[in-house]
């Protein structure tokens, strides 16, 4: 079967997993055609953005790295979200009689269906309308258009197919967690880009990088819409040559993997696998406590390495308390105060902690018999928490600090962060105990089960609020002190910061064992719904 027989059953095909899927829910339903309307209007916004440039004298050097930005992001889409499209898997076609020549023809016909093409087209076409002056340009710009679609759209399928087989395993749904995060680290980097864009001067601070990116594929095909505006033909052709190689690279690794993927045996049709080897107790865990204590804190660190939620909120709640108050910094307009942000977005952890044990809490509750018991579980829960996040804290301040230099603040500003930690795990404790809600385990992105948000709101929202106002002693001596120019004694802030959030945080475990110990038949009823 031919390439042109087998593209129209590929679309159809792609079309009808897209109506399914849609089908399964109205919500899922609402959500997409909420993203689609969005994205169509990001879409017509950048195109008219593009236009407008338009005889500028650098609208070049912002288009052709525009088009690089835009290939990275096809390449490393697979990577981030493998059950984006299901087509994306070719191992679901390998019982089918086809050949790898006309089946690549297919899916790469196939993959220009969809949202994500139709907004990466409208970006290329405005950057080829703002770069393409005279006739030779825009010819070159109908060739470079859909040349630099396919190579992106090559790319992703490439990276798809080399990498399959961890996308479609327990690393590769971990693996695919971490997209939250590149899109909040890439939102901040852009923003960074912007503000230095201003004080550099405009898009003229582009224009040495655009000099060489101009010459990598597949933003080379721009780049000869504007060496064709500027009368180097010889030049443009060599660029489009360079896109078309890319293209041809792309293609030939993508049939390479996809022919291994359809010829190699895997896990299903081995004789036998390897028996399985039994995880060794020993290492880290003789580092912890003995008893109760010890055993909790291991359960719960290994909650945080292996459950994909919790792997996904730990990760995420890291990297944010870290690019916050750094990216602040960078900018000139931060200051070290922001460096709290880090022990706010860990102390978070601590709010619903039996949710993350799902329907198995009903093994936790068969060991809580006492108030003293339920201090002690909660007591390790807290401890496990507090092992990452006083050093983390302690190198975010430490980070920001050196960035701006002001180092006479550090230790009031590590104070409070320790005295916020505290207040978040007193907080977090009752919170669990009196709003506890279910975390699905098979939906996706979604973290509380249905009818729970009100819960969940209130656990975490409420017990923010609360942390914020036990704080307020500490943050009232620190304005004190600088009030009344006592800055020199400053420094006693680390140990009463610290000294009070442990006092806060006992408190709070206390408050919380009593209540702990007499829901129990409640907690387990509203972790268990999801």
């Amino acid at each position: 079967m031919n390439t042109a027989a087998l593209t129209p059953v590929f679309v159809r095909l792609k079309l009808s997993l897209l109506r399914n899927g849609l089908r399964q829910s109205s919500g899922r339903a609402a959500a997409y055609i909420a993203s689609v309307v969005v994205v169509l209007l990001l879409a017509a916004g950048e195109l008219l953005g593009l236009v407008l440039l338009r005889g500028q004298d650098h609208a070049a050097s912002l288009t052709v790295l525009l088009t690089l930005v835009l290939a990275i992001g096809w390449t490393v889409m697979p990577l981030f979200f493998p059950s984006g499209d299901e087509t994306l898997d070719p191992t679901r076609l390998v019982m089918l009689p086809l050949r790898p020549r006309p089946l690549i023809g297919a899916l790469l016909i196939t993959s220009l269906v969809g949202i994500g093409p139709l907004f990466s087209l409208c970006l290329l076409i405005g950057s080829a309308l703002a770069t393409a002056h005279g006739a030779a340009a825009v010819v070159v710009a109908v060739i470079a258009v859909p040349l630099v679609l396919l190579v992106a759209v090559a790319l992703a399928r490439a990276v798809a197919a080399a990498n399959i087989r961890l996308l479609t395993s327990r690393k590769g749904r971990d693996l695919a967690v971490l997209s939250g995060l590149v899109i909040a680290v890439g939102i901040q980097v852009v923003n960074f880009g912007i503000q230095r864009l201003g004080d550099a001067g405009g898009l003229s601070a582009l224009t040495p990088t655009a000099d060489v990116v101009r010459w990598i594929p597949p933003a080379s095909a721009i780049g000869a819409v504007q060496s064709a505006s500027d009368g180097s033909y010889g030049r443009a052709v060599a660029q489009l040559l360079l896109a078309f190689a890319a293209l041809a690279l792309a293609v030939n690794a993508w049939r390479r993997s996809l022919v291994k993927l359809m010829t190699s045996p895997d896990g299903s049709t081995l004789a036998a696998a390897e028996p399985s080897r039994k995880e060794s107790a020993g290492g880290f865990s003789r580092l912890l406590p003995e008893g109760r204590t010890g055993t909790v804190m291991l359960r719960s660190l290994r909650y945080v390495w292996r459950d994909p939620k919790t792997k996904a909120a730990w990760v995420t709640s890291l990297v944010i308390g870290l690019i916050v108050p750094l990216f602040n910094a960078l900018q000139g307009a931060g200051t070290i105060y922001f460096a709290c942000f880090a022990a706010g977005m860990l102390g978070i952890q601590m709010y619903n902690q039996f949710g993350q044990d799902t329907s198995a809490f009903w093994m936790v509750a068969q060991t809580i018999s006492t108030t003293r018991d339920a201090y002690a579980e909660l007591r390790a829960r807290a401890l496990a928490l507090l092992l990452i996040t006083l050093p983390y804290s302690a190198l975010v301040t430490l980070a920001t600090a050196a960035l701006l230099g002001d180092w006479s603040a550090f230790t009031e500003a590590l104070g409070l962060s320790f005295a916020l930690l505290g207040a978040m795990l007193a907080t977090g404790a009752v919170a669990s105990a009196r709003f506890p809600y279910s975390i699905p385990q098979d939906s996706g992105y979604k973290n509380v089960a249905p009818g729970q948000a009100g819960l969940a709101w209130i656990s975490i929202f409420g017990g923010m609020l609360g942390a914020a106002l036990l704080c307020a002693p500490v943050l009232a001596v620190t304005i004190w002190l600088h009030v009344s120019g006592q800055t020199s004694w400053t420094w006693l802030l680390l140990p009463v910061g610290a000294a009070y959030g442990a006092l806060i945080a006992w408190t709070g475990l206390k408050l919380a064992a009593p209540q702990t110990s007499s829901r129990l038949p409640e907690i387990l009823l509203a972790v268990s719904k999801g």
